[in-house]
Order: C-alpha cells, then structure tokens, then sequence
C-alpha cells in the first residue's frame, strides 16, 4: 500500500516527505515535514500513531482496520486537539458502490426468509485482522436492512444461529481483497461480489482523501467525501 500510495501522489503532483516502516518506525520523536499523513500499518499501531499526529497537529487519513474500539476515544481527541482525522474500512470507490447495492440487495431478499446470508471475505495472508473491516462494514450495512437478523459473527462455514449473520474469513497468498454476499436456499443462490484487481484502488481513495481533508477540522469518513468528488 505504501509504495502505491506514493506512487499515486506523485503522479497527482504531491511530494512524499517522509516515509516510515517496521525498518524505520514512527515514534513520537520523529520529526515530520508534511501537510498530512496517510497510515496503514497494523490495529495495534493505529491509534498511537493517530495520537502521535495529533500532538503534531498533522492530518492523518487513515487505512488501518481493526481499532474501531478505541474510535470514540479518538474523536474526544481530535475535537479536544482541533485536529483532523479520516478514516475508512475501505478507501475504494468500487467497495462504496457495492455498499450501496449491498442496502438494496438485503432489502429485496429480507422478504425471503428461505433464503439465508452469508459474507465470504479474502484477503492476503498479511493481513492481520480478520474479519476485515470492508467485510464488517457490509454486515452492518445488510443488519440495517435485513429484519430477521441482529448481528453478525466469524464463523467457520455458512451455518448460523437464527438472527446471527455469519462472516467467513480466508487468507491466502497474494489476494488483494474480495468480498461476497450470498443468500442460499436449498434450490439455488445468489450472490454479489467485490473483487479487487490490485490495490491501485485503495491507494487513489486515499489520495482524494488526503487532498479533500488538508484544509477541514474534525472526523471524517469515506461517505463525507464519496458523492462529492470529481475522480
């Protein structure tokens, strides 16, 4: 994601300032030159690194999934720091549009109970969080419009309790992201599925992310900014 990501800056006319890894780490000493920052590291590092910014009253965009329990912490934060926050489960434009089918679709079968739902989600086998947050997004987008179902669960296969909406999780090697929603009776299914080619996607929408939060104060979302960008 790193190298795509700045990849994708320069080709839109940015400079990258600095750059930080598990080789070279970001400390709360280092010293950055940047309007903003982008982070996409690993859920135990996220809200650190966020707090870090903060302090450095830098804007973060932020890609890492997988700290959602500590979001409503970092909001006090950035609204106590008047500082200026991003984050998505998914920066893809092509994950948002299958979010929005995905309302419509788990609408229309909530009036088939014969037919039970299931998320698949796949990911590279670096990917550390499972299920990810792109897969966990869908499921509460589909609990808002499904009746018969009042939260979701990782599950090993597609069986379930009654009103628990299964997620499977797969990790395999050099997959950049695909998920599914299937709804399976015992005559037939259906399904709609996300599968992403590379992670050029992921990398432009936190580029266009980046650009629009540079002069905003407060947090923010992938939804604040989807409809309004011309891409």
């Amino acid at each position: 994601m790193g190298k795509e990501i700045e990849a994708i800056a320069m080709e839109r006319g940015h400079t990258i300032t600095n750059t930080f890894s598990s080789i070279q780490p970001f400390t709360i000493k280092s010293t950055i030159e940047a309007d903003i920052a982008i982070e996409f590291s690993a859920p135990h590092l996220a809200s650190t690194h966020i707090q870090w910014c903060l302090d450095k009253n830098i804007p973060i965009i932020v890609g890492t999934t997988g700290w959602s329990d500590e979001l409503d912490q970092i909001k006090q934060e950035v609204e106590k720091k008047k500082g200026s926050l991003l984050y998505a489960s998914n920066f893809s434009i092509g994950v948002h549009l299958f979010w929005e089918l995905s309302k419509h679709f788990s609408k229309i079968m909530s009036k088939y109970p014969s037919y039970k739902p299931s998320i698949t989600e796949t990911h590279h086998t670096e990917k550390l969080d499972a299920p990810s947050g792109t897969a966990i997004t869908t499921a509460e987008v589909m609990l808002k419009n499904q009746k018969d179902y009042k939260s979701w669960a990782l599950s090993d296969d597609e069986k379930h309790d009654d009103q628990v909406l299964p997620i499977i999780a797969k990790r395999l090697p050099e997959v950049p992201g695909t998920h599914e929603i299937t709804y399976k009776s015992d005559i037939d299914y259906l399904s709609l599925t996300h599968e992403a080619k590379n992670r050029k996607g992921f990398a432009l929408g936190a580029v266009i992310a980046a650009e629009w939060l540079i002069d905003k104060k407060g947090t923010f979302t992938m939804s604040d900014i989807i409809n309004f960008t011309s891409l």
